[in-house]
């Protein structure tokens, strides 16, 4: 019966989320997001971000080669250094050589790639292409924001249950260990783990998923409290059912739809807390790439006037949060069987 009643609940809110156009929507948007986190993470596209094609800050393909680059392929300076190469050429005694320069210049050039006047978002300092670059910046953060979710999520469910369903002095004892945990102010809690573990991706995951569980440890807990008097659990308990079969056997599966919805959202919310440290220097460090690593590399490129890579990775990363947060909503809506249909 019980069996039953889930499935029955979960094919429901299944149905209700399909028929949503707006969420078929954000569930494309979506999947295109993480199909190409994975082929990132598999090396089968952006592979190489890291290598320079393109001249320093390239131009993006839609602007051209001279725009607005002063010393563009084709630009009045080249055309000087050109005329004057020109000029020394008529005396130059190396002229009646030149010939065979070319010939084996050419046959160099065959073997080594010049770097390109413009890319299809355009370069950054390093004339890496901005469109890889961006990718790569993607699953790097993407990836920051799910496993540091699930972190959060597994340690605020496990601590939420425990203390829901015991209560009395174990209860006790895990709020108090949650109050003092969330009077520590975040940014110290941050630079302690980042003392300790020192920068890099892993370490931007534990700082978030151990400082972020808390919300999902308040709401696992009281609704633990709730389920743990329901006819089902006296029932189990009848039957002499142990606590663990009761807690994450008979209980879990009741409030495993607040779970899902408190994963989605904690997505969300570490993916932006990722790109507020990786911007202030404490999350992902230099040497990889993130979305929050490329918003700071574009402070001085604005003011050159180079504005094509915080488009680049204000329209990705707004577009993924955006779509992510829509979903979110939906997915709450859909699983909460009062809520009216769309």
């Amino acid at each position: 019966m019980t069996q039953q009643a889930s499935y029955g609940f979960w094919r429901a809110a299944g149905k209700r989320l399909w028929a949503d156009k707006l969420a078929r929507v954000c569930m494309a948007i979506l999947a295109i997001y993480f199909a190409m986190a994975v082929a990132s993470g598999l090396g089968w596209i952006a592979a190489d971000w890291n290598e320079e094609v393109g001249v320093s800050y390239a131009n993006p393909s839609f602007l051209g080669e001279d725009y607005p680059n002063p010393q563009g392929k084709n630009s009045m300076i080249s055309q000087e250094v050109l005329a004057i190469d020109d000029k020394q050429k008529a005396v130059d005694p190396l002229a009646p050589y030149y010939a065979e320069i070319e010939q084996r210049a050419a046959a160099y050039e065959q073997e080594e790639l010049k770097p390109s006047w413009t890319l299809p978002l355009g370069g950054d300092k390093w004339g890496r292409d901005i469109l890889a670059k961006v990718i790569q910046a993607g699953e790097v953060s993407i990836t920051v924001g799910v496993a540091a979710a699930a972190l959060a999520v597994l340690v605020g469910t496990l601590l939420g249950a425990i203390g829901g369903y015991f209560g009395g002095k174990l209860g006790d004892l895990l709020e108090w260990f949650y109050n003092i945990f969330t009077s520590v102010p975040y940014i110290l809690l941050v630079l302690a783990f980042a003392a300790v573990f020192g920068k890099g991706i892993s370490t931007v995951i534990l700082v978030l998923g151990f400082t972020g569980w808390t919300g999902t440890y308040r709401l696992i807990r009281s609704e633990y409290i709730k389920q743990r008097g329901r006819d089902y659990v006296m029932a189990a308990n009848a039957i002499g059912a142990s606590h663990a079969r009761k807690m994450f056997v008979h209980i879990l599966p009741n409030v495993s739809h607040l779970i899902l919805v408190q994963l989605s959202q904690l997505v969300v919310d570490f993916i932006k807390a990722e790109v507020i440290l990786s911007f202030l220097g404490l999350g992902v460090p230099t040497d990889a790439v993130s979305w929050g690593i490329m918003i700071n590399e574009v402070m001085p490129e604005l003011v050159l006037g180079k504005w094509w890579q915080l488009a680049a990775v204000a329209t990705v990363m707004s577009t993924f949060v955006v779509a992510f947060g829509l979903f979110t909503d939906l997915l709450r809506d859909a699983l909460d069987p009062k809520a009216s249909r769309r």
